[in-house]
Formats: structure tokens, C-alpha cells, sequence
């Protein structure tokens, strides 16, 4: 069966590192401070899904991976798990350093990738400056529960072999990643018919490059999903910023007060689907400047009262 050729989803130089997550595909795109940008995962992820943004971006050094199963990464029939989507941010962590010098970043995903981001910033609390959330998963209904054993995941049992022990896996597969089921799927992301064709097309072309199955099936049996994500989100230390959807199927943040309460979180909500940037681009970019310039201002603020013993230091030692 032949496959439509894959172009590239960033304008920008495309590069491939080997590492934990085995080979990682990535683009690179301007000058300046680096900036880690991580597409969602789903059916017919890529880093497409955030060619928006990286081309918004103006005086920055901007990464963006093809995560493991999609794009122009590995795509193998192997274990995929939040153990390798967090081991691929953690190795364009190292990339990074080694192109750009080793210091703290700011990161900025999408939807479930948000997870995985979190818990690479917890498990490397010095890597990250800052995170930002386009529509992250982890404050649904029912969140507020997902206390279980670290690294374990929401797998429904038996469902991921029941989706790739058949012989009409792919056929199933091909069914699913349709022009018709995509375009169904991302009206339901968008909140409306209205979603951007250009996104439809990529998705479609990604969507039928070989090995194109096996990531989504794990995501779809659920073992992409933390079972343990309010105690990774409740760990994160570092100013948060998220970016969220107020229409469309991703728009539940029914349980987010606790994080809202909190000093280092903070909550942007748009007329938009869950990919904010495809519909509110320059606002979101505007929002997320201005909470960049409030963490850089906090902690400049932090270090003055650090070198002059102030009132955080005194407490500390009472």
C-alpha cells in the first residue's frame, strides 16, 4: 500500500536526536532563548498541532518534537507509555541544553501532553522556568481522585489487545483516522464545523504513514492517561499558566479551584475549542507574553529579598 509523502509541519530545520525515547524527530525555528513547544496526543497527532504558535514567536529559539509514534519520530510497534512521553521531553530537555547551554526553559503543551510535561518539570525541577497548558487534561470531573501509585496509568484492561490482536487492526485504524472521522473529531475539539482545514489535511497525511497505529491505540486503551496526576500537578512548584478552552469537548475544568487557589497557578479562559492558538492566537500569545513578564518580574523580585535576607529568609530560619 502506498503512503502520501509526509512535508514537514514547521518552517524550520528538522533534526533527529536518539536518546531515552529512541529516535525523536524535532524542528527548530529561530533565534534566541529556547522555548519547548509539545503537540497533544491522539489519533493523528504531530507537531503540526503547534505550528500556530511556533511561527508566532518573535525573537525565540523555538523547539517542537514529533513525539514518539507520530510525525517523522519512531513510529515501531513497541511499549508506549507516559514513562516514554515523559522520558521525550526530558530528552529535548538535553538537547537543548547541549545546543543553547544548560539552564531552566520555558515549556508550552497541549491538552494530554500537559501531563507528561508536568511530570518531567517534577522529576527535573531545575530544567523548567516556566510551564504553560493549552487545554490540559487532569481537571475533568472526577480528577480530583487520580491519587494512585506513581507512573501508573487509567488502561482499560484487555482493550489495548483487543485493539491490535486482530488481523484488521490497521483496517480498524484506517476507519478511525478517515477524512470523514477526522474532520468529526475535530469539529468536536473546535466546538465547531468551522476548524481549520489545513489541520484536517496534515492530520490525514500523518494519520497514514506506516506504524500511524500504535501510539493512538495506546491512547485510546487509556494508557497514556496518569492515574496519579493531581499529586503530579499538586507537586509543580513553578509558575503555571493555563491557556483554556470554553467550548467544544474539552472544555470541562470543573475541578481546577484547588490549583486556582494557589499562588504559582494561573487561569486564561477563551472563546475558543481546545486549541486556543488555532482560533485565539494573537490574544493567547498576548496573555502568555504578559505571564511570562509577571514570573520573570516574581522571580527577580525572589532573588533581591534571597540577597538581602528578607522577610521569606527570616522565616524560613525561625
Amino acid at each position: 500500500m502506498a503512503h502520501p509523502t509526509l512535508p514537514p509541519a514547521i518552517d524550520g530545520e528538522r533534526k533527529t536526536t536518539l536518546r531515552r525515547a529512541g529516535p525523536l524527530s524535532y524542528y527548530v525555528r529561530g533565534e534566541g532563548e529556547p522555548i519547548l513547544l509539545i503537540h497533544s496526543i491522539n489519533a493523528a497527532a504531530s507537531a503540526y498541532e503547534m505550528r500556530p504558535m511556533a511561527h508566532a514567536f518573535q525573537g525565540r529559539k523555538v523547539y517542537v518534537p514529533d513525539l514518539p509514534g507520530f510525525g517523522f519520530s519512531d513510529r515501531s510497534d513497541r511499549a508506549y507509555s507516559i514513562r516514554l512521553y515523559t522520558d521525550a521531553i526530558l530528552d529535548m530537555l538535553d538537547v537543548i541544553a547541549h545546543e543553547d547551554g544548560a539552564g531552566p526553559i520555558d515549556a508550552v503543551a497541549l491538552s494530554l501532553s500537559s501531563e507528561f510535561l508536568a511530570r518531567a518539570a517534577v522529576e527535573r525541577p531545575g530544567g523548567f522556568r516556566t510551564l504553560a497548558m493549552i487545554t490540559p487534561t487532569g481537571f475533568e470531573r472526577g480528577s480530583s481522585k487520580r491519587r494512585g501509585e506513581a507512573g501508573s496509568s487509567r488502561e482499560v484492561p484487555g482493550l489495548y489487545k483487543a485493539l491490535t490482536g486482530p488481523p484488521w487492526s490497521r483496517g480498524l485504524f484506517n476507519l478511525l483516522v478517515s477524512r470523514r472521522s477526522i474532520a468529526f473529531f475535530l469539529k468536536k475539539t473546535f466546538g465547531t464545523p468551522d476548524f481549520d482545514r489545513d489541520l484536517l489535511d496534515y492530520d490525514y497525511i500523518t494519520a497514514h504513514q506506516p506504524g500511524a497505529e500504535h501510539a493512538p491505540y495506546a491512547f485510546v486503551s487509556g494508557k497514556l492517561f496518569a492515574a496519579d496526576i493531581r499529586n503530579v500537578y499538586e507537586a509543580l512548584t513553578l509558575p503555571v499558566c493555563v491557556l483554556r478552552a470554553t467550548r467544544g469537548d474539552f472544555k470541562d475544568f470543573r475541578e481546577s479551584a484547588w490549583a486556582e487557589a494557589r499562588p504559582n497557578w494561573e487561569f486564561q479562559p477563551f472563546d475558543a475549542g481546545a486549541m486556543v492558538h488555532f482560533e485565539r492566537l494573537g490574544p493567547m500569545m498576548q496573555a502568555y507574553e504578559r505571564f511570562l513578564v509577571r514570573s520573570q518580574d516574581g522571580a527577580r523580585k525572589t532573588a533581591v529579598e534571597v540577597s538581602i535576607g528578607g522577610p521569606d529568609i527570616r522565616a524560613a530560619g525561625s
